[in-house]
């Protein structure tokens, strides 16, 4: 894949971390779509590759059947905006997160999340994707 710039090839370089970092538990594979400068907003990462290479050795120690599910993503300008369903253990209901990725150069610059479990119960039948 050639890294550029467009909103579909940024949308393609998340889909691609995704898969690397969280699917294949290869940070070597998933480094390369992070800037230098990887600046972290998620208060239980450290900044920087080095805190993410952290968090994601950690979660695969802790969880090491983790998979997770891109249901959409948004682009605009240098940012992508994913719709994520993370299971950390095989049968359990999991985690919907909405990550916002800036990109630069073709390369994940900067991360915020949000998590919530996804509850057993719902006052409503739409579900959370």
């Amino acid at each position: 894949m050639t890294l550029g710039n467009t909103l579909e090839s940024n949308k393609e370089i998340v889909a691609a971390f995704y898969e690397a970092a969280f699917n294949r538990k290869d940070f070597g594979a998933a480094r390369r779509y992070l800037s230098d400068n990887y600046i972290q907003h998620n208060p239980l990462i450290a900044d920087g590759v080095e805190g993410l290479r952290a968090r994601l050795a950690f979660l695969g120690e802790t969880f090491p059947a983790l998979s997770v599910k891109v249901e959409r993503m948004v682009a605009e300008g240098d940012y992508v905006v994913a719709h994520v369903h993370a299971v950390r253990v095989p049968g359990r209901r999991g985690v919907a997160i909405m990550d916002i990725f800036r990109l630069d150069n073709g390369r994940l610059a900067e991360h915020w999340d949000v998590m919530q479990d996804i509850p057993e119960d719902a006052l409503n039948q739409n579900g959370m994707f």
